[in-house]
C-alpha cells in the first residue's frame, strides 16, 4: 500500500490537475545569465521534475529591466526571454510536472548594481540595511508596473508555462512592501488601510487573468503573519486571502515572517518543522481554493500528516528537494531511508547575495553528473579510505560507485567522526541524520568497513601496498598549553563527547560557532537564578560573536544565549592564566575572573601531521581530505571527499 496516499493524490488547481501535493517553492540559484535561462537552469529544474515533484515554482523572475534582485536571477521582461523559457518548460513537462515562475519586482530590495536609479518603494521607508531611503513610487508608475506583470505572464503562457506565482509575502519587494504596514505609509488609494495596501496586488492579479485567461494558474504568496509588531497579522491575512480568491487566484502559498527579521520567513536549523503551518491551517478555514504551506517540511511523514489532518492542501518542499532531487520519487516508492537529509543549514543561500551559484552542504554536486549518476572509472583500483568522518564516508561511497574496491578503516567503534559531536548542541540534532544516511549508503554500495581499526605503517606496507589511499582523519581541538595550568580545563569536544564534565562556573574561551554552541549547551534552559544553574562566561578576542557566520541559525543561537544569561565579552584577549584565575585584557584594561572552576577551550582545530607523514613514508599514492587537509566545515569536507574520489 502507498504509505503517503494524501501526499501523492492529485489536486485540481483552477483548470489544471497536478499529479501530487509536493510542490517546490522558489529558491534562488544564480544560474541564469543576465536573466536568461541557461542549460544549467534547465538541468536543475528538470532534475526535480524527474524526481517526482508535482509543481515547481521557479526562483524570482523579474518583470522589468531596471531593477535587479540578484545578479544571477531570472527575468522575462521582454520577448527575447521566451525561447529559454520554452526550453525550460518543455524539460519540466516531459516528466509530468507543472512549472510557474515567481513574478517579482524587487523595488527597495533591488541589488545595488552601479548605475541603478534610486530605488522605489511604497513609501520612503527602506530596509534597515539600506544606504538611503527609497522614493515613493507614483500612481502613474504603478499603472506601468501592473501592465508589466501582465505582459510577463503573457510571455510565460506563450512559452508553455502553466501559470505564475505573484510574490506578495515577507514585506519583500514591491507587492510585499505595499501589502505590509511596515513599509506602506501611503495616504492615497494604494495605502492608508488594508484595502488600500492590498489594491496593487489585486490589480496585478486582475491584469494577469485578463491577459492569460481562465486556464492559467495564478498563485499568490503571502505572509499569514509577519511575526513583527506593526506588521501584517493573521486577521489581516485571512481577509487578504478572501479578497484574493474573489479576484481570481487559483491557490495561495501561505508563508510567514519577513526577510529582514532573521529566522522568521526562512526557519533556522533545529526549529520545528512545518514552521508556518498554523497560518495555512487558519487561512484554509475561510477560503475554498487550495492552500499551500511552507517552511522546514523536510520529511515525507510530516507532509502526509499535514495534508491528511486537513491543515493544508499542498506542501511546498524546497530545501529538501534541493538536497535530494529525487525526494518525491523515493518517498513514493518507500525508499525514505535513501533520501539525502536536509539539515536546514542554509548553505544553499549563503553565497547567493555575493553572486555565487547555489550549493548544498550535504549534496556536494548539483550538476547533471552527481552522486547518483557519477561515471564509472576507466581503470578499477583498490582504494583505502582512512577515517569514517563525513569526508571519508563521502569519498568511500563515490569511489565504490565508480567501481573501485574500497576498504574504509575507522579507529572508533562507529562512523561519523566530528559529526557525532557536532550533533550534540541544541538545534544541531539533524546532523545525526547525515551520519545515519551516509553509513547506510556505504553498506548498500558494498564498502568494506572496519571499525576499531587504526591504520599503521606496517599495514600500508603489507596489506595495502600499492593501494590508492584517501585520508580523512580529521583534526584535533587546539589548546593553549600555558593556559592548561588552570585547576580544571577541557575542550569543547570533551564536553560534547561526554568525556569531561564542567563545573558550575565555566569560562569558554572562543566565541566562534563551537564556543557559542557549547556555551548554549551548558547554560541553564531558563535564566531564573536557580542556585544550581551554571554561570557561563564566553570570551571572544574579536569584536563580534561568530564573525564568520550569517543567517538565522546564528541569530537564534545568540538570542538563546542572551535569554539564558550567558555573559558574552567580545574584544577580550586572554593574556595569562594561573591555577585559580583567568586574566584578560579589554579596551586597554586588565580584568580577572577569579571564581571560575572550569576553563573550556573552543579556539579551533589543528591538523594531525602524523598521518600524512606515515603516508609519505609508505610510498602509496594518497590524498588528504577534509580537516586532515585543511580545517573547514561540513560542506567543504563532503565536497572534497566527492571531488577527490571522482578523480581516481
Amino acid at each position: 500500500m502507498q504509505r503517503y496516499p494524501h501526499l501523492f493524490s492529485p489536486i485540481r488547481i483552477g483548470e489544471t490537475t497536478v499529479k501530487n501535493r509536493i510542490f517546490m517553492p522558489p529558491i534562488s540559484t544564480n544560474l541564469a545569465d543576465k536573466g536568461y535561462v541557461t542549460d544549467a537552469l534547465v538541468a536543475h529544474y528538470a532534475a526535480r521534475a524527474k524526481g517526482g515533484v508535482g509543481l515547481i515554482v521557479t526562483e524570482v523572475t523579474t518583470v522589468e529591466p531596471t531593477y535587479i534582485y540578484l545578479p544571477g536571477d531570472m527575468s522575462i521582461h521582454d520577448d527575447s526571454f521566451i525561447p529559454g523559457w520554452e526550453k525550460l518548460t518543455a524539460a519540466v513537462h516531459q516528466y509530468g510536472a507543472k512549472i510557474l515562475p515567481q513574478l517579482f519586482h524587487p523595488a527597495y530590495m533591488a541589488f545595488p548594481v552601479p548605475g541603478t536609479p534610486r530605488l522605489i518603494a511604497p513609501s520612503n521607508v527602506g530596509p534597515y540595511y539600506a544606504k538611503e531611503a527609497p522614493r515613493a513610487v507614483t500612481c502613474e508608475e504603478l499603472q506601468t508596473l501592473i501592465r508589466q506583470f501582465g505582459e510577463a505572464a503573457r510571455r510565460v503562457k506563450q512559452a508553455g508555462g502553466d501559470g505564475v506565482e505573484i510574490h506578495a509575502a515577507h514585506a519583500h519587494g514591491l507587492l510585499g512592501g505595499f501589502l505590509s504596514p511596515l513599509y506602506n505609509k501611503r495616504t492615497d488609494a494604494y495605502g492608508g488601510d488594508l484595502n488600500g495596501r492590498l489594491r496593487l496586488t489585486l490589480e496585478v492579479v486582475a491584469q494577469v487573468r485578463k491577459v492569460c485567461g481562465k486556464d492559467f494558474i495564478i498563485d499568490v504568496r503571502i505572509s499569514g503573519d509577519e511575526y513583527t509588531d506593526g506588521g501584517q497579522n493573521l486577521n489581516d491575512s485571512i481577509y487578504v486571502a478572501k479578497q484574493l480568491e474573489q479576484a481570481g487566484a487559483d491557490f495561495l502559498h501561505i508563508s510567514g515572517g519577513t526577510t529582514i527579521m532573521r529566522g522568521s520567513s526562512i526557519p533556522a536549523p533545529g526549529t520545528p518543522m512545518g514552521s508556518h503551518i498554523r497560518l495555512a491551517e487558519e487561512v484554509k478555514k475561510y477560503i475554498s481554493i487550495p492552500v499551500a504551506s511552507v517552511g522546514r517540511i523536510t520529511e515525507p511523514w510530516l507532509a502526509e500528516e499535514l495534508i491528511a489532518n486537513g491543515r493544508t492542501d499542498i506542501c511546498m518542499i524546497g530545501r529538501a528537494n534541493l538536497c535530494d532531487s529525487a525526494f518525491a520519487q523515493k518517498a513514493e516508492t518507500g525508499k525514505e531511508a535513501d533520501i539525502r537529509p536536509c539539515i536546514g543549514c542554509l548553505r544553499c543561500l549563503n553565497g547567493i547575495m555575493f553572486g555565487k551559484r547555489i550549493a548544498c552542504t550535504v549534496n556536494p554536486s548539483l550538476e547533471p553528473e552527481n552522486e547518483d549518476t557519477v561515471t564509472q572509472a576507466e581503470t578499477k583500483k583498490n582504494v583505502l579510505v582512512i577515517g569514517a568522518g563525513p569526508a571519508g564516508m563521502e569519498a568511500a561511497y563515490i569511489a565504490a560507485k565508480r567501481g573501485h574496491h574500497v576498504v574504509l578503516c575507522e579507529k572508533e567503534e562507529e562512523p561519523g567522526g566530528q559529526l557525532r559531536i557536532a550533533a550534540v548542541p541544541i538545534a544541531k540534532q539533524d546532523l545525526a541524520k547525515v551520519v545515519k544516511y551516509m553509513s547506510l549508503r556505504l553498506q548498500k554500495a558494498g564498502v568494506e568497513i572496519r571499525y576499531s581499526c587504526t591504520v599503521t605503517g606496517e599495514m600500508l606496507a603489507q596489506e595495502f601496498n600499492g593501494w590508492e589511499v584517501i585520508a580523512g582523519t580529521g583534526a584535533f581541538p587546539a589548546v593553549i598549553e600555558p593556559f592548561t595550568v588552570f585547576k580544571q580545563w577541557m575542550t569543547a569536544d570533551d564536553i560534547l563527547a561526554g568525556r569531561a564534565f564542567p563545573g558550575r562556573k565555566t569560562v569558554v574561551l572562543g566565541g566562534g560557532s563551537v564556543g557559542c554552541e557549547t556555551a548554549d549547551y551548558l547554560a541553564p534552559l531558563i535564566d531564573d537564578l536557580f542556585p544550581r544553574n551554571r554561570e557561563i562566561t564566553l570570551l571572544e578576542m574579536t569584536d563580534h560573536i561568530m564573525p564568520g557566520e550569517t543567517g538565522p541559525g546564528r541569530s537564534l543561537l545568540v538570542q538563546r544565549m542572551r535569554k539564558k544569561g550567558v555573559r558574552m565579552i567580545c574584544g577580550a584577549k586572554v593574556e595569562r592564566v594561573d591555577e585559580e584565575c583567568i586574566y584578560y585584557r579589554k579596551d586597554g584594561e586588565e580584568y580577572c575572573i577569579a571564581d571560575a572552576d572550569t576553563l573550556v577551550f573552543a579556539i579551533g582545530y589543528r591538523k594531525d601531521a602524523s598521518v600524512e607523514e606515515m603516508l609519505k613514508a609508505s610510498h602509496n599514492t594518497y590524498d588528504m581530505i577534509g580537516d586532515a587537509d585543511t580545517v573547514g566545515n561540513l560542506k567543504s569536507a563532503v565536497s572534497q571527499g566527492y571531488e577527490v574520489a571522482r578523480r581516481i
